[in-house]
């Protein structure tokens, strides 16, 4: 799955994909983002997952747009879930409203 998402980054953190579906056995092997139409000092990479039936912050990472490669391996390697992997985004500069931000992702059903 390849798509993008375009949010105001700096205001908040923001959704960017959600992966999977509830009640639903899946591997997500790979999942990268691409932040090269960012620009701020702090970009900040989140996952959410259910533990328990209650969705927790599992990842969580920072990045700099101006020195890390535009493209950021947050799953490098396989995940098991069973529910919705929700990823997020928050940067530290405001030029980053509005901005796309790349996923590309690799799901198998279990």
């Amino acid at each position: 799955m390849t798509g993008s998402a375009t949010q105001d980054w700096q205001t908040a953190e923001a959704n960017v994909v959600s992966i999977g579906a509830a009640a639903t056995r899946n591997k997500v092997h790979d999942l990268s983002l691409g932040v090269s139409n960012l620009v701020g000092t702090v970009i900040t990479v989140r996952l959410y997952k259910k533990v328990n039936g209650v969705e927790r912050k599992v990842y969580e990472q920072a990045f700099n747009a101006a020195t890390d490669p535009p493209g950021l391996p947050v799953i490098n390697g396989t995940w098991a879930t069973h529910d919705v992997i929700r990823v997020t985004l928050q940067s530290n500069d405001a030029a980053d409203n509005a901005k796309a931000v790349d996923y590309d992702y690799m799901l198998e059903a279990m």
